[in-house]
């Protein structure tokens, strides 16, 4: 009866532990306002032809990220994300700067969702999925869930959904670079960030929950396997 009145109670835990540990949803809405304010800037100024519009897109993109990086930190922000958070608008804005074309601002973004798709994938194949890793940090586990073989499936499961993020905005992405399409990228990054993270949230619970045997007290109780 006790664990029967629980189980329904797990989701809420895991979810705003993995939203934390994500930075939640106003770290990614703080992340899209450079991203935006560049395809505004470029926009305006290529269409009224003003000179070199990539550092006019470049300089909204700074300037927005640093009002970004102040306000976070004015609310508490972990300063360590924040200025990671502005270090990544930087190398952006440079890549963009040295080639010279506004399309690779996003260059970054292509290669950041290529590395994490490939290092997910390796972390379920060596048997240390990331989602229980993230998931074991935030709920004080450590790797206490490794020794169960269960909890271990459903993580490599759910693990796989977020290698499927990676690679739909992969999918979605590169096209739009290779074609030069500026503002579609734009909108595409701002569409799939915090939307897709927040579904990969919602879908990883049922994929790892399907893992677990009837009976099974679920991820903050793991059972020892040895």
């Amino acid at each position: 009866m006790g664990h029967a009145g629980r189980v329904p109670s797990e989701p809420a835990p895991a979810e705003l532990s993995l939203r934390e540990v994500l930075g939640g949803r106003e770290a990614a809405v703080d992340a899209s306002v450079p991203v935006a304010a560049f395809v505004v800037a470029w926009a305006l100024a290529d269409g009224l032809d003003a000179a070199r519009p990539v550092l006019w897109g470049t300089g909204a993109a700074l300037a927005t990220g640093v009002v970004v990086a102040v306000n976070r930190l004015a609310r508490g922000g972990r300063p360590r994300a924040v200025l990671l958070g502005l270090l990544g608008v930087t190398v952006a804005a440079l890549v963009a700067l040295r080639t010279g074309r506004a399309v690779d601002f996003f260059l970054l973004q292509l290669v950041g969702n290529a590395a994490s798709a490939l290092v997910w994938a390796v972390s379920i194949a060596v048997r240390w999925p990331l989602l229980g890793v993230v998931v074991g940090v935030a709920l004080g586990q450590r790797t206490r869930w490794r020794r169960d073989p269960d909890l271990l499936r459903g993580y490599q499961r759910a693990s796989w959904v977020w290698v499927g993020q990676y690679v739909v905005r992969l999918l979605v992405f590169v096209p739009l670079w290779a074609n030069g399409a500026v503002v579609a990228l734009g909108a595409a990054r701002l569409v799939l960030t915090w939307p897709l993270v927040a579904l990969c949230i919602a879908v990883s619970w049922p994929v790892l929950r399907s893992a677990l045997p009837p009976g099974h007290p679920g991820i903050r109780h793991p059972r020892d396997g040895s």
